[in-house]
């Protein structure tokens, strides 16, 4: 199965997405949205994995102290649009720690450097000339609580996302 490890949102940081989301498509920004259920910050995508029982139990080891994260403005990387997310050292941390944590324990990830992002749109057209928004338009806070092990599986509309295991934080 296809796994990554993502920090899920609550209600008011998911709104504040999609009204994102919506002001982009106000701009006159068409591509493939992220739908709302969908939305979430990827911090280790794992792949075809069979071990979602010690990919847990890894996280479970790996210690998680509650933070806040911060949403503000938007930027564009190639064809697809993010929901900027600001530096923070505990997550960065965590991150780090984790994927240590992972490598220590044969589990094979996307090496890539962690980037905090949420991505809104794929294959976006329209948004070269539009500006990005702003933090003052664009910003919402929300305490992280735990972390999730995620399935990606393709459905009938797309790509479903089911929480399959939870590490709550401290």
């Amino acid at each position: 199965m296809r796994l990554f490890i993502a920090i899920n949102f609550d209600e008011n940081m998911t709104d504040a997405l999609i009204e994102m989301q919506d002001e982009l498509m106000r701009y006159g920004v068409k591509g493939n949205f992220t739908r709302g259920e969908n939305l979430h910050m990827t911090l280790v995508f794992i792949g075809e994995s069979d071990e979602p029982e010690k990919i847990e139990g890894i996280m479970r080891g790996v210690m998680l102290r509650s933070f806040t994260i911060k949403v503000s403005g938007t930027r564009r990387f190639k064809d697809m649009i993010f929901a900027s997310v600001e530096d923070n050292p505990d997550l960065s941390d965590y991150v780090k720690r984790l994927r240590h944590a992972l490598s220590d324990n044969d589990i094979d990830f996307d090496k890539k450097k962690f980037m905090s992002h949420i991505t809104l749109v794929r294959r976006a057209v329209g948004s070269k000339d539009i500006p990005m928004l702003s933090g003052e338009n664009a910003s919402e806070k929300m305490r992280v609580n735990g972390i999730s092990l995620m399935k990606s599986e393709q459905g009938k509309h797309g790509m479903v996302y089911t929480e399959i295991g939870y590490v709550r934080a401290f």
